[in-house]
């Protein structure tokens, strides 16, 4: 009874119509897909469907040998005082660390949730997702990585190829294009992201003739107030400019680029000024389940534990109300999604399979409201339709495995699937894989970010030796996600006010890809929504990837890092840094590439 007082009391996502844009209002149910359901009904004769016949299909099963769940060896939950300063070596749990999984041509199985084969699977199907593998993500979603969305009945869930097509869908749902030839300023749309921001979402933004609107950070990530936050920036809003925004892009975990986590309470700082200027969240949290708690903060009352944090019930002015647990430790210890405090249903948080899987899968799904998810839904039957049958079907089985072994292979030693269970036990050990990663590069770093230099003072009685530290870079351990922003203080180097800054930031970028060093970074420029962040500040910061390369390489690139700037910061020749700067502008032409997908 309690349980069901406690939803009857959450209140309706609002209404969020009055933002589609103009194409997403008028579209409709597709007709083609509206027949999709008499498709399922046992012993049907289905003269209806343009369909291939299932029997020509050249495939007659999809094996692979796939990890065990319990592969890698997981790193603590709780915050570790003091940070770590060496990484645990990372080992695999289990000698028998794979095994074989098979999706089969035909299964008997009539559960249309349960049925993975290749017959349903690479024929043409629900633009909601393969209904096997649809089926247990809302679950998954709506009980374990959301179970405290405080509005009522929850969101819903659409799967996508990925975040990015997440997010082209949600611009399309949500704003008009504009065009400055025939339409008025008034209709200008404008999207909100963090003054350092992944800039596909600009690039997704941009042709559509939105303004890109940068709003000021710190080490957690976007600002609520204070100045050039996000209350200022809406607040002050010029309406010559185009519309005041109602979109917010946002990466909230291990922000691309700056590793920024944001607190639950900072989360609703921001949720609330965005109730007051009727805002939409888009959350981009690609690399959620990559949590650190060895970067957290000394003090260890200060973890940002979903156990500790409470949610805004509305229906009592605010008053605070303990959340339930995903029933997962783990899950537990993560700073929850912006959907725990969305009781107006107003956040569209994008999830992908990219980071805990592989990216070239091309899979992720949307969670929203129901409303929005539906029109997102009418976008899809016309446009993507499904991802691939074939990655959705192996995805499928590994995770849920078959009904019956004889009619597949899932991925436990069993030949069942991982189940929930096994899930987030290869999430965990992900993130501590990655976590060790990011203990080798911060700690090299923490050790080389200043230049010593001795030498001796002269006294009227004495010589003394003398050791000077000069700073030539600062960062801030990420508490998630795959970077490290590295703040490189150029204003310390010998020829700082002898050359422009720009010029000397692309002399060390090209300096530390130089024989002896050989490494590549990526610079702030390339993160830089506007012209004027990029002129003004961009060129100072560098983004460090540690996930990329194998993980001996993380040790020796983060030392011949540390050795590379060292060196660049004892030239004191201005003809070499113009040299190499002249050189780094050419060779920087093909950076976009080097961002990191979200």
């Amino acid at each position: 009874m309690e349980a069901s007082t406690s939803t009857d009391k959450k209140p309706e996502p609002i209404d969020l119509s009055r933002h589609y844009s103009k194409a997403t209002k008028n579209r409709a149910a597709s007709n083609i897909k509206k027949f999709y359901k008499y498709f399922s009904i046992p012993g049907i004769g289905n003269l209806a469907g343009g369909l291939p016949n299932n029997n020509y299909f050249p495939f007659d099963t999809l094996e692979a040998t796939a990890a065990l769940p319990q592969r890698f060896t997981p790193t603590p939950n709780k915050p570790v005082n003091p940070p770590t300063a060496q990484p645990s070596a990372a080992k695999l749990s289990d000698p028998v660390s794979s095994s074989r999984v098979v999706v089969p041509k035909l299964s008997d199985n009539e559960d249309i949730l349960r049925k993975i084969d290749l017959k349903t699977a690479l024929q043409y199907g629900t633009a909601q997702g393969y209904p096997p593998l649809y089926s247990y993500l809302r679950q998954f979603t709506t009980e374990n990585l959301h179970p405290n969305v405080p509005y009522k009945g929850g969101p819903e869930i659409i799967l996508t190829c990925g975040a990015t097509d997440g997010l082209s869908k949600t611009l399309e749902a949500l704003t008009d294009t504009w065009n400055e030839d025939w339409d008025w300023i008034g209709y200008k749309e404008g999207l909100l992201v963090e003054e350092f921001c992944y800039m596909n979402a600009i690039q997704a933004a941009s042709p559509r003739g939105m303004n890109i609107v940068p709003v000021a950070i710190d080490d957690e990530g976007m600002k609520a107030h204070g100045k050039d936050g996000l209350f200022d920036v809406l607040k002050n809003w010029d309406q010559g400019r185009g519309k005041r925004p109602h979109l917010i892009y946002t990466v909230t975990i291990g922000q691309n680029p700056t590793g920024g986590t944001l607190s639950v309470q900072r989360r609703k700082e921001i949720y609330a000024v965005c109730v007051m200027f009727d805002v939409i969240i888009i959350e981009d949290d690609p690399y959620w389940y990559l949590q650190y708690p060895s970067a957290n903060p000394a003090n260890p009352d200060q973890t940002l534990s979903r156990k500790s944090q409470t949610t805004f019930d509305p229906s009592n002015q605010g008053s605070l109300t303990p959340q339930k647990s995903s029933g997962y430790a783990f899950l537990d210890s993560l700073v929850p999604s912006y959907l725990s405090v969305d009781y107006q249903g107003r956040v569209v948080r994008l999830d992908t399979f990219s980071k805990t899987v592989a990216p070239g899968c091309r899979l992720g799904w949307i969670t929203t409201q129901p409303n929005l998810c539906e029109r997102i839904l009418r976008i899809t039957e016309t446009s993507t339709q499904q991802p691939s049958g074939f990655v959705q079907a192996m995805i499928a089985e590994l995770i849920i495995g078959p009904h019956d072994p004889k009619h597949g292979r899932g991925g436990e030693e069993s030949a069942g699937g991982w189940q929930v269970d096994g899930w987030v036990r290869w999430l965990e050990g992900l993130r501590g894989n990655y976590e060790r990663r990011m203990q080798t590069m911060c700690s090299i770093l923490e050790d080389g970010k200043e230049l010593v230099k001795s030498g001796t003072v002269k006294s009227l009685d004495d010589e003394w030796s003398v050791v000077d530290k000069v700073p030539m870079y600062d960062f801030i351990w990420p508490l998630g996600g795959m970077f490290v922003w590295v703040h490189i203080k150029f204003e310390t180097h010998p020829l700082w006010k002898k050359i422009t800054p720009d010029k000397l930031a692309m002399a060390l970028w090209e300096h530390l890809t130089t024989k002896k060093y050989l490494v590549l970074v990526s610079p702030g420029t390339i993160f830089s929504p506007t012209d004027e962040i990029r002129d003004a500040k961009g060129w100072a910061y560098f983004r460090m990837c540690f996930a990329a390369v194998d993980e001996p390489e993380v040790e020796k690139s983060s030392k011949r890092f540390v050795a590379g700037v060292q060196d660049f910061w004892r030239k004191k020749s201005l003809d070499d840094i113009e040299e190499i700067s002249s050189q780094a502008m050419e060779a920087s032409e093909g950076l976009e590439d080097l961002r990191g997908g979200c």
